[in-house]
């Protein structure tokens, strides 16, 4: 067994007592609900740059030793996601957290949770608009960017391969809705035409209701702004037994292997984005994947970036004090400095140790603006031969 999957099972027995030099960090991801197939590799990727610190023996000279400790947001479940970070901050005693991932759920966090304890967290996934501007006290950071930027992708995307309208259908929360209306503003900013744009809930056993409505608005493509595991996939289910549509646009929640892998080859030939780069980061980042037994799949390489900013703006701020370092995220990972990739984070906590300055690039070019999100990279996706297949960068 890998390195990396030995030390995450042991890193989760988190019954074990703390040790004083321990230093824990919450990787709060839905490993339920709509997204749960993804979560994994997301999880995977936070915990790799943690072991990746730890073997080094670098971090805050030495003396201490980083430690993950998991917790189910669920993606969509408000009060459940609040109870677990609760958890992780007074019985678990975090010092920041990776997460959340979901739009909504990650919202309640910050709100309840983070706010009242003064706990730094960075989000790999969380993409609604709205958190660009919500009150957070300098304690939320994102690693994906923003939907606003996502919509500016989507209408380019169909716009170049000809798509002049669209049905489109949304996941009934804050995700959903901040996604569909940057999609829809920025379409018909463009010239194209949203001929509907109608909520779903997730959970359901049939479609047909939600489905027979976008067919009758018509539309050359049918948008699908939900989750891959959940709504989004019966949406698509329906409409392809139905014959209501039979080409689809995925945006980031949609994309991951499990969806062509539950629908076949009816979903050829669909197109979509997700957050990605081409940089030499993201190459790197792909091959340490592999190497540890886990894939660089959808929002992995940007909860791998979510962990080593905390990692490296504590060792910046030599202070595991949420309120002292959440002031040096925006200084290690911006220009001027070293620049630091996916398997130099040793290197870049040596020259933080040093007083000199870094500025980390990452798994995904990560660049943080404004209050503290990406500026953002996109992967244009197309499914073939039941593969999500990169095509170009956005």
């Amino acid at each position: 067994m890998k390195k990396l999957l030995s030390m995450s099972a042991a890193l989760l027995m988190v019954a074990a007592p703390a040790l004083a030099d321990d230093v824990k960090i919450g990787v709060i991801l839905g490993y339920t609900g709509p997204i749960e197939s993804l979560t994994p590799d997301m999880a995977m990727g936070a915990e790799l740059a943690m072991s990746e610190v730890n073997d080094a023996g670098n971090f805050m000279g030495g003396g201490k030793t980083l430690v993950s400790v998991r917790a189910d947001s669920t993606c969509i479940d408000s009060a459940a996601a609040t109870a677990a970070a609760e958890r992780l901050i007074t019985a678990d005693k975090v010092a920041a957290m990776v997460g959340a991932d979901c739009s909504g759920v990650t919202t309640a966090i910050l709100q309840n949770v983070a706010l009242a304890n003064g706990i730094v967290m960075v989000s790999p996934s969380a993409t609604s608009p709205a958190l660009s501007t919500i009150e957070d006290n300098d304690l939320f950071f994102r690693t994906a960017p923003s939907d606003a930027r996502q919509g500016e992708v989507v209408a380019d995307v169909l716009m170049d391969k000809g798509y002049k309208s669209a049905a489109m259908t949304y996941t009934n929360n804050d995700y959903g809705k901040g996604l569909a209306d940057s999609i829809k503003m920025n379409f018909e900013k463009a010239g194209g035409e949203i001929t509907i744009s109608a909520a779903h809930e997730d959970g359901k056993g049939d479609y047909g209701a939600e489905v027979a409505a976008l067919a009758q608005a018509g539309g050359d493509i049918l948008i699908v702004a939900g989750y891959l595991d959940q709504g989004g996939k019966g949406i698509i289910q329906s409409s392809l037994d139905t014959g209501a549509f039979d080409v689809f646009y995925l945006p980031d929640g949609m994309i991951g292997d499990s969806l062509p892998e539950a629908i076949g080859p009816d979903l050829n030939g669909s197109i979509g984005d997700v957050p990605g780069t081409d940089s030499p980061g993201a190459a790197k980042f792909a091959e340490m994947a592999t190497a540890n037994g886990f894939a660089a799949g959808p929002f992995a390489p940007e909860s791998y970036d979510a962990a080593a900013l905390i990692i490296l703006a504590m060792q910046s701020a030599n202070s595991t004090d949420s309120q002292t370092f959440k002031s040096h995220m925006m200084k290690v990972s911006n220009a001027p400095g070293e620049k630091i990739f996916p398997g130099e984070l040793a290197k870049g906590i040596k020259y933080l140790r040093q007083g000199l300055s870094i500025d980390y690039v990452g798994a995904s070019a990560v660049e943080l603006v404004g209050g503290g999100e990406s500026a953002g990279n996109y992967a244009e996706i197309e499914i073939i031969d039941g593969k999500n297949v990169t095509v170009g960068y956005r």
